[in-house]
């Protein structure tokens, strides 16, 4: 009676596992294909939109300039991951609450701050990218011009990524011992300067900054007042957009 229960409890778990595992490979599968449709069509759409010269233009064709991706096959891939792990989900969803399906649920629940992220970082980049381009336009002609526009664009890099790691909740995590490693750097260097006898030598090179500066300050003036307006710099850098997205045919009109 023992041995006739056991197989009549095994054939039963067998005959209610076969039909949940035949529509969990039919899921699986077709969600598969549909992914990978959706994430090529993505592509081709971003593609003739003109995205990828689009992104370009806030730095991110250097960050990948040593992969084989383009912005538009790197969001398609996105695409595709994000709608395999929702056909996981809903493919192991059919064998009822079990522990893939809540490891599942927790990848997918975090992946919008991801995407937040990297929206940030991508905004954040073409704005860097475009006040960089701005302030060299505006003080190409002086020798620390390309200085002041690096420090503006990093602190704006730096901001973007503060908040890109805010969206995934390690900014304090990572942003608060860097910040303390760089003011006890900075304090261990006046500390140690200062007490090495280095106050009169700066106080030197502070007085050759103030000079070289107040001798610059006319070519600055001069500068500013040449150089072109920010509206029409700003309606320049429009119709440049609007000819990359438009695929780049006819001609970039210049201010």
């Amino acid at each position: 009676m023992q041995i006739e229960t056991v197989l009549s409890n095994g054939l039963a778990s067998v005959i209610d596992f076969v039909p949940k595992f035949l529509l969990f490979l039919v899921i699986l599968i077709v969600g598969l294909i549909v992914a990978r449709v959706l994430s090529k069509a993505l592509a081709k759409l971003l593609s003739r939109v003109g995205f990828d010269r689009v992104v370009e233009r806030g730095g991110v064709k250097k960050a990948l300039s040593g992969s084989n991706l383009d912005a538009s096959d790197i969001i398609a891939k996105i695409l595709y991951y994000t709608l395999v792990l929702f056909v996981l989900q809903f493919a192991f969803g059919v064998f009822g609450p079990n522990p893939v399906s809540d490891l599942l649920a927790g990848i997918i629940g975090f992946l919008p701050r991801i995407i937040v992220a990297i929206i940030i970082i991508v905004v954040v980049a073409a704005v860097a990218a475009g006040a960089k381009t701005l302030i060299q336009g505006t003080l190409g002609g002086l020798s620390y011009g390309k200085v002041i526009a690096n420090i503006v664009s990093i602190f704006i890099l730096f901001l973007g990524v503060t908040a890109a790691l805010n969206q995934i909740d390690v900014a304090t995590t990572v942003t608060t011992p860097v910040l303390i490693a760089v003011l006890a750097i900075i304090a261990g260097v006046i500390i140690v300067g200062a007490g090495g006898g280095l106050i009169k030598p700066m106080q030197a090179r502070w007085e050759a900054y103030l000079s070289h500066a107040e001798a610059q300050a006319p070519k600055l003036k001069g500068e500013v007042q040449s150089a072109p307006s920010v509206a029409d710099q700003a309606k320049a850098a429009t119709q440049q957009v609007k000819h990359a997205a438009n695929g780049g045919t006819g001609t970039t009109p210049r201010v």
